[in-house]
């Protein structure tokens, strides 16, 4: 068509373009990488799932803007272990694991932890924990400590340690020198070792032991409070966004497009009765309407959609609409069709409809971020559906865990940029076809 040969000549345009095909590809990309069943699992799991994932942790890019190198997450797993068993009789055996790693970091790690996952003949053991630093220094953790099939054990939150260590564990295990006041302690660089003690039958054995030393940046888009990668709400809050959007456009404003053309050339009580309608719903307060339905009803994001689109359809479009009908009704093609006996449904919808419908274009793609900022306002407001991961849903967790307040910026601003991206280049593509099929405005 002639008018998608002249959009070329808009760089806007083809910036707009570009960067819709971008969000296009993340879509195509989330659905087919992580699945719908699996993005919702990762998102509503428990602790267990993310367990080795840095809390609150900003992104990995974080470190190129510091002069320090920011330690990344390590993960010590029993594959990685030196491991001895001795036997000392009675059936029992004295084992050791040792979980070596090397820190060469400039800040220290974020917390500390051990997991273990063992099958006991007593359902529990008694293990003993030790801290071997690069200086010699060897620092009992823990003796005696009952470990069970599911063993956790904070070391960050040891209260015991952290009064011994004269501050938290993450930091004292790691520190130069243990005198000096807790701000002003250095990192001894070099090779740690974790040393796990323990006397268990013959017949046991540990089926793992992963010793996580969390780092200050984790992943592309950081973490949040339940320690989830918030890249899986940002892959999956592109296509939901726009799915939402074009959907939530093309059934509003078509729908409204198809009853204006049809009310204005029948014109009569079907005409007034749409007028009616359409004033009516004009001074509905459509996100009070929104809020209490979610309230009391349902959350479920297509469940939303489609009552958005039922109020948009009577929008205040329908009156620009009927005053453009009122003119295209008057045209000399549609006096020559009624001429040649055509009926008031093929008038309507082969020759009104589809003469007007190149100039209503720009108004439908500027549409689609008008329904996704909605989708996005009702999540920030906590009503989003909960079942799905959304940008929406990513601010309001920010919001009501004091992102902001704790200098977590990248929590709330990677979504909003997203949201701000979809809106803008929709918006400098419907502003350019609107130059390009719109007569008042064309440019030679």
């Amino acid at each position: 068509m002639s008018w998608l040969r002249d959009l070329r000549r808009y760089p806007s345009a083809i910036a707009a373009v570009a960067v819709i095909g971008i969000f296009v590809f993340v879509s195509l990309y989330a659905v087919i990488a992580v699945p719908r069943t699996e993005a919702v699992r990762l998102w509503r799991a428990g602790p267990g799932v993310w367990q080795e994932n840095a809390r609150r942790a900003p992104p990995i890019w974080h470190d190129w803007f510091t002069s320090d190198r920011l330690p990344r997450t390590m993960v010590i797993r029993l594959d990685d272990a030196i491991m001895t068993a001795e036997p000392i009789g009675d059936g029992m055996q004295r084992v050791e694991i040792v979980l070596p790693f090397n820190y060469d970091y400039d800040r220290f790690p974020k917390e500390i932890s051990l997991f273990t996952e063992a099958s006991f003949e007593a359902g529990f053991t008694f293990i003993s924990l030790y801290w071997l630093r690069p200086d010699g220094e060897v620092i009992t953790l823990q003796e005696d400590r009952r470990a069970g099939e599911g063993h956790g054990y904070r070391i960050s939150q040891d209260g015991v340690l952290r009064g011994q260590l004269g501050a938290h564990p993450h930091v004292g295990l790691f520190a130069e020198d243990l005198d000096m006041p807790a701000r002003e302690m250095e990192i001894l660089r070099g090779d740690y070792r974790l040393l796990i003690e323990a006397e268990i039958a013959e017949g046991d054995e540990f089926r793992a032991t992963d010793l996580v030393v969390y780092g200050q940046v984790e992943g592309w888009a950081g973490t949040d409070h339940r320690r989830r990668d918030i890249t899986v709400a940002l892959l999956w809050g592109t296509p939901i966004a726009l799915a939402f959007g074009v959907i939530g456009a093309v059934g509003a404003m078509l729908s409204t497009f198809v009853l204006a053309g049809i009310g204005t050339w029948w014109g009569g009580k079907l005409d007034a009765l749409f007028h009616r309608l359409t004033e009516l719903n004009m001074i509905l307060p459509m996100l009070p309407i929104l809020i209490a339905f979610a309230h009391f009803y349902s959350r479920s994001l297509w469940v939303m959609l489609g009552l958005i689109i039922l109020f948009n359809i009577f929008s205040a479009a329908m009156k620009t609409y009927r005053a453009m009908f009122l003119q295209a009704k008057e045209a000399s093609y549609i006096e020559a069709s009624q001429a040649y006996g055509a009926g008031n449904w093929r008038i309507v919808f082969r020759y009104l409809l589809p003469r007007t419908l190149p100039v209503l274009l720009p108004q439908f793609v500027m549409a689609i971020p008008t329904f996704v900022f909605l989708e996005a306002s009702l999540a920030v407001l906590g009503l989003g559906d909960p079942t799905l991961p959304t940008w929406g849903k990513v601010i309001y967790d920010a919001r009501v865990n004091d992102a902001l307040y704790m200098g977590q910026y990248y929590w709330m601003v990677l979504p909003s940029l997203l949201l701000m991206g979809i809106g803008l280049s929709f918006a400098l593509l419907g502003f350019s076809l609107d130059r390009v099929v719109n007569p008042r405005l064309r440019t030679v």
